[in-house]
C-alpha cells in the first residue's frame, strides 16, 4: 500500500476540512463581533491576535475566554448569557464581512472536486453561522456534506462529528483525510481513525503547529491536492 503521510490516494474517497484558520481567515470577523460586545458591556477592546488565541473549541469557550481572559476561563453564568446574546447578534450581522480565503483554497478544492473525491467541512462553528459563512463567500456548493459545532451531540476534539461525516457520505474513515489547523482537528482525527494534516496559517490556541502531533503538514490546500493527486497518476502509471 502506497501511504502518503498515513494516506493511501488510491482509496482516498473524501477529504473533511476545517473552516476557521483552514479555509477562512475569520478572525477580524470574530474579533470585530467579540468587541462589540465587550463595548456593549462596557469593557476594553481585544486585539486580532488575542481572540486568534481564543478560537478553536466553539463560539461559547470563545466568548467565556474574552470575558475572563484565560484559555480556560468561565465566566458567571448570568453574564454569560447576557454577552452571549449580545455576541451572536453582533456576529450575525458582521459573519463574513471581514473574512477572507486563504491562498490556494479554491484551486485546491477544485482539483480535488474534479478527480472525483468528496469534499466537506467538519467544523466547531455553529450551523446558524457556518452556512451563511460559507454561502457569502462563495464555498458552500462545494461541499457534500457540512458539519456545524451543534450538528451533533459532541464537537471536535470528539470523533463524533467527522463519525457524522463519514456516515453521511457512505465512506469509511480508512477512506477520508481531515485537513485542519489545530489540536482539536487532530485529535478528533485520530479518535476517528481518520489521518490528519495540519496548516501553518490558522489558529492553534497559541501553540506552534510543528509541535501538534499529526500525520503530515502542507503549507497550503492546494499543495494538498497537488500531492495526492499526483500520486494517483503515478500509482496508475506504474500499474
Amino acid at each position: 500500500m502506497n501511504l502518503i503521510s498515513g494516506v493511501n490516494p488510491q482509496t482516498l474517497k473524501a477529504i473533511f476540512f476545517d473552516l476557521d484558520g483552514t479555509l477562512l481567515h475569520t478572525v477580524p470577523d470574530l474579533a470585530a463581533a467579540v468587541n462589540a460586545m465587550l463595548k456593549d458591556l462596557g469593557r476594553n477592546p481585544l486585539s486580532e491576535e488575542v481572540v486568534a488565541t481564543y478560537v478553536g473549541k466553539g463560539a461559547d469557550n470563545l466568548i467565556n475566554r474574552s470575558l475572563t481572559g484565560q484559555a480556560d476561563g468561565i465566566a458567571d453564568s448570568e453574564l454569560f448569557a447576557q454577552a452571549k446574546t449580545i455576541w451572536e447578534a453582533h456576529y450575525h450581522r458582521i459573519n463574513g464581512q471581514f473574512a477572507k480565503l486563504y491562498p490556494g483554497v479554491v484551486e485546491g478544492l477544485d482539483l480535488l472536486a474534479s478527480h472525483g473525491i468528496q469534499l466537506g467541512v467538519v467544523t466547531n462553528k455553529p450551523e446558524a453561522f457556518t452556512l451563511p459563512l460559507l454561502e457569502r463567500t462563495g464555498l458552500k456548493a462545494l461541499f457534500k456534506v457540512i458539519v456545524g459545532g451543534d450538528t451533533c451531540e459532541r464537537k471536535k476534539p470528539d470523533a463524533m462529528p467527522l463519525l457524522h461525516a463519514c456516515k453521511v457520505l457512505g465512506v469509511e474513515p480508512a477512506q477520508t483525510l481531515m485537513i485542519g489547523d489545530s489540536l482539536n482537528d487532530a485529535q478528533a482525527a485520530a479518535a476517528a481513525g481518520i489521518p490528519c494534516w495540519l496548516l501553518p496559517y490558522g489558529y492553534n490556541e497559541g501553540r506552534d503547529i510543528l509541535s501538534t502531533p499529526c500525520d503530515g503538514h502542507i503549507d497550503t490546500i492546494e499543495e494538498a491536492a497537488l500531492k495526492l493527486i499526483h500520486s494517483r497518476t503515478i500509482s496508475k502509471i506504474n500499474q
